[in-house]
């Protein structure tokens, strides 16, 4: 609804009502925050991923929600849980966040890494996120209507040493990202991406933790030199993350496809 000159009232356009959003990796972190938020919006939330004790429990506070086995690594797994999900919901306009992921290997070179580490990490960061986006932009295409969001990250902006084959993933899911665009904008679906830098929890406390046990660093002081890498000087959160998601879904983004929003405090600028 357009807006008049002195009409005061705004249009809700970050409302998901009537939109199914299916979910990868919904089970943890940024997956649940991202599922908490899209349900809070008004969407029919999809919580597909591996874990399904922990993804019932998200399903208890999310009325309405269902949860949907999915190993986003096997054609078959995703081909079932797509359809699953169609049938569950048959009349809603769709959108997929793709935020399942992983880190591969960390603390080595190029040279350093196995075909198989290569090979595990684009599985879940590149392959995943074809996949879903495979088996349901035909549907989205067919009823000319649908968002994607595709989660990356910062390293796909710049090199990564010491994580070279986590940076490749998303530098190749980018890629995925603008064709699909192209392909599917002209039916009127749009694809984009969000790109977080360091999000503080468990995963990237983890990381850190092996890192200063690697290096001798105090883990405090890894910590706060990340944060400080940005511009505003703190981590990213999860919600920070599905915001982000949140506004690329809903209409407030209807004229945005193609685009990788950064939410990393200013790292990469």
């Amino acid at each position: 609804m357009p807006i008049c000159p002195g009409d005061t009232r705004l249009p809700n356009q970050f409302s998901l009502e009537g939109m199914a959003v299916f979910v990868t990796g919904a089970a943890n972190g940024m997956g649940a925050a991202v599922s908490r938020v899209l349900h809070e919006a008004g969407a029919s939330v999809v919580l597909a991923g591996r874990d399904l004790a922990a993804l019932d429990k998200l399903a208890s506070h999310l009325h309405g929600s269902r949860v949907v086995p999915c190993d986003v690594t096997e054609e078959a797994s995703v081909a079932g849980a797509v359809a699953t999900a169609l049938e569950r919901f048959p009349t809603h306009r769709w959108g997929l966040a793709n935020v399942a992921g992983g880190t591969g290997p960390g603390g080595k070179t190029v040279w350093e890494h196995s075909l198989l580490e290569v090979e595990d990490i684009f599985a879940v960061n590149v392959y995943g996120p074809f996949l879903t986006m495979k088996h349901f932009l035909p549907v989205m295409i067919a009823a000319r209507a649908g968002a994607v969001v595709n989660v990356g990250g910062t390293f796909g902006f710049k090199g990564a040493a010491l994580s070279s084959a986590y940076g490749a993933t998303k530098w190749a899911l980018r890629g995925f990202t603008h064709s699909a665009a192209l392909e599917a904008g002209p039916h009127g679906v749009r694809v984009n991406s969000v790109n977080p830098g360091g999000v503080d929890g468990p995963r990237l406390r983890r990381q850190l933790a092996e890192a200063a046990e690697r290096t001798g660093v105090p883990y405090q002081k890894l910590y706060d030199d990340f944060a400080a890498r940005s511009a505003l000087g703190r981590m990213s959160s999860d919600i920070d993350v599905a915001n982000a998601v949140l506004f690329l879904l809903s209409d407030a983004a209807g004229n945005i496809t193609g685009q990788d929003l950064l939410v990393d405090g200013g790292t990469v600028v």
